[in-house]
């Protein structure tokens, strides 16, 4: 049977921007939880999480690390078992270039934490993962960290997160004193003062609030009562009547509203100097859901499409989704993946239902980082890793072979900028070409492809430091020797009218003959459409089994490109007419008429060449802020908003990703070191005509 129950089971992710802390409370989660003996930094490498070279030699979260953790809350002694938890904790990355991570993470959790920098608030990769949040619905409670350094202001950074991420975030901590005079924390519930001592600070302390918080503490607690009071009619009508509503009550009423996201609880502390974690663990556990806390996991039934529904109970049907696929040295590849319903024995057999192709379960293990441990059974509501499946990718459903369901997928961003890399031995060539697979096996958002005229191999993926540690890794891991060329934007094609062309192909040679014939209707979509194929055929004009090879042709000719070899994308082709020959007809003879089509349409609807756009935010000294403006204006930037925070001036942009390329160094330079920015992609728009003949002639 399973050791705890799936009401006492937690699977929650740490969310942040760049260097907001993330790393800092892990390590500290695992800590106080009793997983590691000694905290880790991240400014000493020697974190628990960031086990990776590269993330320890940087200092940054590259791949996300999942781990299992166990906690009883503080209001009960640390040896009462029967009030403990598990808690399955992913640490995810906060650099935008490995967005993939966030993204795979929180659509497989039931919870958020979410770390913003008590100095600098929200910041832009802050709104992106809480974002990211929104679209799969997590319930989240917000840690406002780094309250003992200077500039850390906790009203701030509580007012940043009303304005620019959410309206029903509430405190229900205070800090007493900030900056270096932070002692500890007022809990607004049980209106306690909370200080931490010895030397990790695991002794906890509660006292009466401060005489100077009393008033302020009232005020506050008065506002965060009301709002749980709305959460639930039998709370409105005893707060309306005016009785004092117990801890129970107020708990219970504040992890409704959490769990159905009309409430953010925020709370605060400097994880770094111990103060605040041990309360954020007992959050987590009263206020985020369990798995069966959520409403069950919606799917459909691959072969007829009808939707179907997953309990999250051990006796319902088996079903996961694999999130991650990773590289173990030791055992060869991991399938990270997390139970949504029944339970999933080592060495039965399981249905991919994404690819229909059944799979052997060799062993199973939970995951603490880089370190693993071998368990017999996992069950609904757990994440864990299976060994031995050679079929499985990233966002592929697993599910029981009898009662097949398609769990939703999870959608990756488009790779912006790519670069050409090539061998500098026959030896390596082929161990490159292994290194690629399997890297390109674990990160969706990485791809490899040929240049079809000059043989080169092209690897692109979401920015600068994203190539650099894949090709970093190629080095070390796979011991690949190569030379890596200059990062190159990754364009895109698209049309700007409607337009109609035909395509024939008509071989006759001894014997039988060629005959594909196809009218096709190209129309533009919005950015951001990709693409679209309309079968219009009445009447059998052309046969059934040759309308897949037309779309066939189109794809392969949208790859291709027309204007100057870059994908086509934004549109929608609509095969409207067209012949066949009873004998010549062939599936090849159709895929090659839709390719030209395609390429003539293509030429009749005023072809556009599109380029990435990133979000930039610069954030430098007010004596800068004129040479930074001017700078961004030289590199086609439309600057959208300046700002302040704290003593610097932020400015925001939308930046064509072609003028970017080493303006850290630039950066730099023009502010004597102390600018900062971050970047990240926000769409494709179209080059101005200039710029877009320059690149259309150096492309011949």
């Amino acid at each position: 049977m399973r050791a705890y129950p799936i009401e006492k089971n937690r699977d929650i992710g740490i969310i942040a921007h760049i260097d907001a802390g993330k790393t800092t409370v892990s390590e500290r989660i695992l800590f106080y939880t009793g997983v590691s003996h000694r905290m880790g930094e991240v400014h000493t490498g020697d974190t628990i999480m960031d086990w990776m070279e590269q993330e320890r030699e940087r200092g940054i979260t590259i791949t996300a690390a999942a781990t299992t953790c166990f906690w009883v809350p503080t209001e009960y002694p640390r040896e009462d078992k029967t009030h403990e938890y598990r808690i399955n904790l992913i640490d995810t990355p906060g650099h935008v270039d490995f967005t993939v991570e966030v993204e795979r993470s929180l659509r497989v959790l039931d919870g958020g934490v979410v770390v913003f920098d008590g100095v600098s608030g929200v910041e832009p990769q802050s709104e992106t993962v809480w974002h990211q949040a929104d679209k799969y619905k997590v319930p989240r409670i917000c840690f406002i960290n780094k309250l003992d350094r200077m500039g850390a202001s906790f009203e701030k950074s509580f007012q940043s997160i009303l304005d620019r991420l959410t309206p029903n975030a509430i405190p229900a901590q205070m800090p007493i004193g900030i900056e270096s005079s932070f002692e500890g924390v007022v809990d607004l519930l049980e209106q306690k003062a909370v200080r931490f001592s010895g030397e990790h600070g695991e002794i906890i302390e509660k006292s009466e609030v401060p005489e100077n918080l009393k008033e302020e503490t009232k005020k506050q607690r008065e506002k965060l009562v009301a709002k749980i009071a709305e959460q639930d009619d039998a709370l409105t009508e005893k707060f309306l009547n005016g009785k004092e509503l117990s801890l129970e009550e107020l708990r219970r009423g504040l992890r409704k509203g959490t769990i159905a996201n009309t409430i953010v609880p925020v709370f605060c502390g400097p994880a770094l100097h111990n103060r605040g974690v041990q309360l954020l663990l007992d959050a987590v556990i009263y206020y985020l859901p369990s798995p069966a806390d959520l409403p069950p996991v919606k799917g459909e039934n691959p072969k007829t499409g009808e939707e179907m529904l997953r309990e999250a109970r051990d006796d319902e049907k088996f079903s996961a989704l694999a999130f991650k696929i990773a590289t173990d040295p030791f055992i060869g590849q991991l399938v990270y993946f997390r139970v949504y319903s029944g339970s999933l024995n080592k060495g039965s057999y399981v249905l991919n239902a994404t690819s229909e192709e059944k799979e052997r379960i060799g062993r199973i293990v939970r995951m603490h980082a880089n370190q693993r441990e071998e368990v017999d059974q996992i069950y609904a509501g757990e994440i864990g890793a299976a060994v031995g499946l050679k079929k499985t990718t990233t966002g592929d459903t697993l599910s029981d072979p009898d009662h097949a369901i398609l769990l939703e997928k999870i959608i990756f961003p488009e790779p912006v900028i790519s670069i050409r890399i090539e061998p500098k031995t026959k030896a390596d060539q082929e161990k490159m070409g292994m290194a690629l697979h399997r890297l390109a096996e674990e990160d969706p958002t990485f791809r490899v492809e040929t240049d079809q005229e000059t043989g080169d191999t092209i690897i692109s993926g979401m920015g600068e430091l994203h190539l650099e540690i894949i090709v970093d890794r190629m080095f070390r891991e796979f011991k690949v020797g190569a030379n890596v060329g200059q990062p190159q934007v990754a364009y895109r094609e698209s049309i700007k009218d409607t337009a109609e062309a035909e395509g024939k192909y008509i071989r006759q040679s001894g014997g039988r003959g060629q005959y594909g014939h196809v009218w096709l209707r190209l129309e533009p979509l919005a950015r951001g459409g990709g693409f679209e194929f309309l079968d219009e055929i009445k009447g059998g004009i052309i046969p059934k089994e040759y309308i897949g090879a037309v779309e066939k042709g189109i794809r392969e000719a949208m790859d291709r490109g027309v204007l100057a070899g870059y994908k086509l994308t934004d549109l929608q082709a609509t095969l409207y007419d067209g012949s066949y020959h009873e004998v010549d007809s062939s599936e090849a003879a159709f895929k090659i008429a839709g390719s030209i089509a395609l390429q003539e349409a293509a030429r009749r609807a005023r072809l556009v060449l599109l380029e990435p756009l990133m979000k930039i935010e610069v954030v430098v000294p007010e004596a800068f802020i004129g040479d930074i403006t001017g700078d961004l204006s030289a590199r086609r930037a439309m600057i959208e908003e300046m700002g302040e925070r704290g003593t610097m001036k932020t400015v925001a942009a939308k930046v064509p990703l072609a003028t970017m390329f080493g303006y850290a160094t630039q950066l730099r330079s023009m502010t004597q070191g102390r600018g900062l920015y971050t970047m990240e992609f926000s769409h494709y728009a179209e080059v101005p005509q200039n710029v877009a003949q320059g690149i259309i002639e150096g492309r011949k």
